[in-house]
């Protein structure tokens, strides 16, 4: 299954990201994290991993991509087949506790152009990747909603949005859940940073028709892991209940609660 996680800026996509990877991972099976997030610099940390190389890269560079894809008018295929998790060079992908993580890539000095090449290449990624019914591949999706413009989203088969308690990331939710449906895709939330007074709000104002199939409460080790840099380690039980309805869901998102 292929789930790309997405959100306001700060909302928690990368912890979401990390905790459910690990779960699954810990359930024996094999998952992908991709850091499709050009200005992120702490996934891989929370991870407790070393940064991966830009996958662009393996295409001869951003500058190299972006000159491709313009004489070709923009429709450059950087894949003439399919790809398997097997696939991926180690070059490009660093892996631990049965996670891998590899990196669409970064924005590593000014003036050096917009992120759409990086969106490309890792779009097609996405389109062509075959996964098993056991292997996962969770998309950490850039902050807010342009990568639905980028049709990066085409390619998934769950959407996952993260809802911090704030009014603009709950606003976010309608936009969210409706780009999603437009594409076909179903969308589900996480409710993150909760506490015995939010939480009532939260989803008495989350969109309507929004699906809620984890809440994930506010924890001072998630908070000091974040400010740190380090590894999340610990385990949540609003993780494992989502990881377990992922794992025994038949089609989608299985709802948890």
């Amino acid at each position: 299954m292929k789930i790309a996680v997405c959100g306001k800026g700060g909302s928690g996509k990368s912890t979401v990201t990390v905790l459910l990877a690990k779960e699954l991972a810990r359930k024996g099976k094999p998952v992908l994290v991709i850091d499709s997030d050009e200005s992120n610099y702490g996934l891989s940390r929370q991870l407790g991993m070393e940064v991966p190389a830009d996958f662009t890269a393996y295409f001869g560079g951003k500058e190299k991509a972006l000159q491709d894809m313009m004489l070709s008018n923009f429709t450059h295929q950087f894949f003439d087949g399919t790809w398997t998790l097997k696939d991926i060079p180690e070059s490009y992908c660093s892996e631990k506790d049965g996670v891998k993580l590899m990196a669409s890539g970064k924005i590593h000095t000014a003036n050096e152009g917009c992120a759409c090449t990086m969106g490309n290449v890792i779009s097609q990624f996405i389109d062509h990747l075959i996964l098993l019914r056991d292997e996962y591949a969770l998309m950490d999706m850039e902050a807010g909603i342009e990568h639905f413009g980028r049709g990066i989203d085409n390619g998934v088969d769950q959407i996952l949005m993260v809802v911090e308690p704030s009014y603009e990331s709950l606003a976010l939710t309608g936009k969210i859940l409706e780009l999603g449906q437009s594409i076909g895709k179903p969308v589900c939330f996480v409710l993150n940073k909760v506490d015995d007074e939010n939480q009532e709000w939260m989803r008495e104002n989350i969109c309507e028709g929004a699906e809620v199939v984890c809440a994930l409460p506010s924890e001072k080790k998630i908070s000091a892991a974040g400010l740190r840099g380090t590894e999340l380690q610990d385990q949540y039980d609003a993780i494992a209940n989502l990881a377990e309805a992922l794992v025994n869901g038949t089609s989608g998102m299985v709802p948890v609660l």
